[in-house]
């Protein structure tokens, strides 16, 4: 089942009035706009990010509103559209913000979550109805080294499609992602110099890819992705759910293959294509042109994939749409085996934790039927930059286990993964594993 937008019709029958800041309810345009205000620094200092690119989206990756820009001293305001009742006063909307800037890893990404801000909680004031939070102030991971001569590509997403499409762009053997604005407008922030193809993913989307190349510091524009006159596809399976009490249905989505980090398991996901509610068939229509990595379980819900690698239904699936064999019908042949996850304990187990350096342990629920753990930790970007082996544990509900890598950093958000394993004569077998986007933590 996918979340569709609230049809305007649907929401006059209720008797609102939907308001867009600064255009007021359709009655001659008096009501007040509704504004989020906010900033945008970098997180290891609380230093302020000027020239970030900030856009607001609704609770289906869509853009809303028109983007901005953070000013020198890092803050913004921004006008969105709002639901409002009959008095003006706006009601039950969710928003959250996307945030990009030079030299700086984009937000959200798949193990940091964007929270929902309530357009409900706004406060009317002098400018109009006014959302200031702790959450409307947006920290940054600066990205490692030198960062001057990274460059820009800039263009618009012309296709009935237009909104909060993610804009990937491929080159040297690297993605480098940006999502357009509620006018189509996207910006690609951090690339090398180098040549790049640039394509657009959405549900119900489908461009001509357009290649671009940039020299060290450029800032390239006009990189305009046309609608494309060829069909879309569907793409199908199946996922076997087994030995998880805790779970009865899952998810299953598909990521841009070049945005696929193996290592840490995760991809950035175009808006709308995914499924929930799966328990046995899934079908995931309107999907455009390109190669994906399919996730089942991917997502909090007390699965995971089955990381036992010796049997069939768990190794990483790509596939290429259109099919070379049964074109814009996709069937992915062998199903998806799901099992319950380690439920993560500490830290993490309800969205990223602040932790202290000096006693960080990492707590999961015991598998009573393992030998031994494997332990890893994967920074922001992916990498991992510590891992470990731990021995049998009995007599315990909890594994607890202390952190011995290297220094981590300020600044930068972390994930802990836990896998636990069995040994005989044939070699070590994966049993179960902590989910793919639990147990994050960062350093104040």
């Amino acid at each position: 089942m996918r979340i569709t937008p609230i049809h305007m019709a649907v929401v006059l029958s209720l008797g609102m009035v939907f308001g867009c800041g600064g255009g007021g309810s359709g009655g001659g345009g008096e009501e007040p706009p509704v504004l989020i205000r906010g900033g945008v620094v970098d997180l290891a200092d609380g230093s302020p990010v000027a020239g970030a690119l900030i856009e607001a989206v609704d609770v289906n990756g869509a853009s809303v509103g028109t983007s901005v820009t953070s000013g020198d001293d890092g803050s913004f305001t921004m006008t969105v559209p709002a639901t409002r009742n009959a008095d003006g006063v706006p009601v039950d909307t969710a928003y959250s913000l996307r945030v990009q800037a030079a030299g700086f890893l984009e937000f959200p990404t798949a193990i940091r979550p964007a929270l929902p801000l309530d357009v409900s909680s706004a406060a009317l004031g002098d400018d109009g109805w006014l959302i200031e939070s702790s959450l409307t102030t947006v920290g940054l991971v600066a990205l490692p080294g030198d960062t001057a001569a990274l460059a820009s590509i800039s263009g618009t997403v012309d296709a009935d499609v237009s909104a909060g499409v993610l804009v990937v762009a491929e080159g040297a053997g690297e993605a480098h992602v940006g999502f357009s604005d509620s006018e189509g407008r996207f910006t690609i922030f951090n690339l090398p110099a180098g040549d790049y193809t640039v394509s657009a993913y959405a549900a119900g989307l489908q461009v001509d890819p357009i290649a671009a190349t940039v020299a060290a510091a450029e800032a390239v524009t006009g990189v305009d992705l046309m609608g494309a006159a060829r069909p879309l596809s569907t793409v199908s399976g199946k996922v076997q759910i087994v030995n998880a009490p805790g779970g009865a249905q899952t998810s299953v989505v598909l990521a841009v293959e070049s945005t696929f980090a193996e290592a840490a398991g995760r991809g950035t996901v175009p808006p709308g294509l995914r499924i929930d509610g799966v328990t046995d068939t899934f079908t995931i229509d309107d999907v455009p042109d390109g190669r994906y990595v399919v996730l089942a379980a991917f997502e909090n819900d007390g699965l995971v994939r089955d990381p036992d690698q010796t049997i069939g239904g768990t190794e990483v699936v790509i596939i290429d749409v259109p099919d070379a064999d049964t074109g814009n019908t996709v069937d992915i042949a062998e199903g998806f085996k799901v099992t319950g996850a380690l439920a993560v304990d500490e830290p993490g187990a309800d969205g990223p934790e602040e932790v202290s350096p000096d006693t960080l342990t990492f707590k999961w629920a015991d598998d009573s039927s393992e030998d031994g753990y494997e332990i890893r930790v994967f920074d922001s970007l992916g990498n991992e930059v510590w891992s470990d082996e731990i021995p049998s544990v009995s007599g315990a509900e909890t594994v607890t286990y202390t952190y011995a890598g290297p220094a981590l950093e300020a600044g930068i958000f972390y994930q802990f993964r836990a896998t636990s394993f069995r040994e005989d004569q044939a070699g070590r077998t994966a049993i179960s594993a902590t989910e793919d986007l639990k147990g994050v933590f960062y350093l104040p």
